[in-house]
């Protein structure tokens, strides 16, 4: 996500809501589900906020980028069996209070953390799929942010894709990898992120062993930990500590992350201190980019709603089949039968089989069992 100064040509205010492009049904006021360490995002706006005030004032918060309306027909057909499929990015600019993790300077922004988030009918149960920022693909022609046309191509890595054309290319690059129709859009940056989990008031994990990685500023001793919002990020960014040192054992703390959050966000006590919530929701507002039809409080109050049913156990959690590239160690190539297996899976609704990550790289590992919730 832009941090909260920036201003880019595709980040729209309160987006056009009659673009063009048929969406699923909605199921009364379950609009969407996501698993990240950001879902306090939409959490927090589940109490409800009675004042005009504060609906005025958080609304105000809010920044949507209107996808219909950019992509506009060149997409995936619906499937309307009453799921939902949800992308979640992370930004990883260095501009403004991101600038002290290094890079200073760099252009653009890239997609440090992309996720597909997959609600299955009735909205029990989700699938989440990590999509490796270095992995190869065939990026879609994209419209950039100064109004040119990239023709995109074979043989770039997938978080380019937010750099040359933002949100609407990052969707459209994963809907042509998927051919899968993305629902709904969920972006927030390091230091958003960081401020929502201070605001939290921390999470709670175990590590079996220490972790110390300079190059994300973490430095953990084995055990019980109330990581802070500094240390949240450099547990979710750290590559060299764990793992095979790369993007794939980063994924795998991230995914454990996440389930530790869950484990724990209906404890934190928000809705029973009322400034708490104030709060935590302002931070969230002020921090999460959504797609225009979550850019308002009432639509992110059914947001929240549709998360109440969902526990860490619901959920799988996988990477998205690939392996290293030959040409380049420091970037993997999908593996292209297993996942049409993963995409096939979640298009028809149904659970994703242990057959389509079997033999993948992203499979391999222990870095996902180094992090564990108290």
């Amino acid at each position: 996500m832009a941090d909260e100064s920036d201003d880019p040509g595709t980040v729209q205010r309160r987006s056009d809501k009659g673009a063009t492009g048929r969406r699923r049904k909605p199921r009364k006021r379950s609009k969407a589900l996501v698993v990240t360490a950001w879902a306090a995002a939409s959490v927090v706006l589940a109490g409800g906020v009675g004042l005009g005030y504060v609906y005025f004032k958080l609304n105000g918060n809010i920044t949507g980028v209107d996808i219909n309306a950019a992509l506009g027909t060149d997409r995936p057909d619906n499937v309307d069996n009453g799921s939902m499929d949800i992308l979640v990015l992370g930004s990883d600019s260095r501009a403004g209070a991101n600038s002290k993790y290094g890079g200073a300077g760099q252009e653009g922004e890239r997609s440090d953390t992309a996720m597909v988030v997959h609600v299955y009918e009735g909205h029990k149960k989700a699938s989440v799929v990590s999509i490796p920022r270095d992995t190869i693909v065939t990026r879609p022609q994209c419209e950039t942010e100064a109004g040119t046309t990239d023709p995109g191509g074979p043989h770039h890595m997938f978080n380019e894709s937010y750099s040359v054309g933002g949100p609407a290319c990052a969707v459209k690059t994963v809907e042509k990898m998927s051919g899968i129709r993305m629902d709904h859009y969920l972006e927030v940056d390091f230091t958003g992120f960081k401020k929502l989990i201070n605001e939290l008031g921390g999470v709670d994990v175990t590590t079996k062993k220490a972790i110390s990685d300079p190059d994300s500023h973490l430095n953990l001793a084995a055990g019980t930990h109330t990581l802070d919002g500094e240390q949240a990020l450099g547990l979710v960014r750290t590559r060299h500590a764990v793992g095979d040192g790369g993007d794939l054992g980063r994924i795998q703390l991230q995914q454990a992350f996440i389930k530790a959050l869950l484990d724990q966000i209906k404890d934190v006590g928000v809705f029973t201190n009322p400034k708490k919530l104030y709060d935590l929701a302002d931070t969230a507002t002020r921090t999460v980019t959504t797609d225009s039809e979550l850019d308002d409080v009432k639509s992110l109050i059914g947001f929240a709603n549709s998360l109440k049913g969902i526990e860490s156990n619901d959920m799988k959690m996988v990477t998205l089949p690939v392996t290293y590239d030959p040409n380049d160690p420091n970037r993997v190539v999908p593996l292209e039968k297993h996942g049409k297996q993963v995409w096939a899976a979640l298009h028809d609704d149904k659970q994703i089989p242990a057959s389509a990550t079997k033999g993948s790289a992203g499979d391999k590992g222990d870095a996902g069992s180094v992090v564990s919730s108290n």
